[in-house]
């Protein structure tokens, strides 16, 4: 296996570890195993984040182009209605 591949698979069995802690910390009624899932969630997020760093350096990643500001915009409106949702 290249090393290539397997960062790949590192990368990805990581970002399922964050998914899953995510669902968990949502559905978690007690706080103290919430703040551990939180915390383990972050080191998880840092680890991912120092790897992809690492693939981009090698070259096993190429990220996509950074959106300008009226992308970006236009991205949230989408995602939020375009409307600030108020409590009633």
């Amino acid at each position: 296996m290249q090393e290539k591949d397997m960062v790949s698979d590192v990368l990805a069995g990581t970002k399922a570890s964050i998914d899953s802690y995510t669902k968990a910390i949502t559905e978690c009624a007690n706080q103290q195993l919430r703040g551990t899932l939180q915390q383990l969630r972050n080191e998880a997020e840092q680890f991912q984040y120092q790897l992809f760093q690492i693939a981009e350096q090698k070259g096993y990643y190429t990220p996509a182009p950074t959106a300008d500001q009226k992308t970006i915009q236009q991205v949230k409106n989408g995602l939020t209605g375009g409307t600030t949702p108020t409590m009633r």
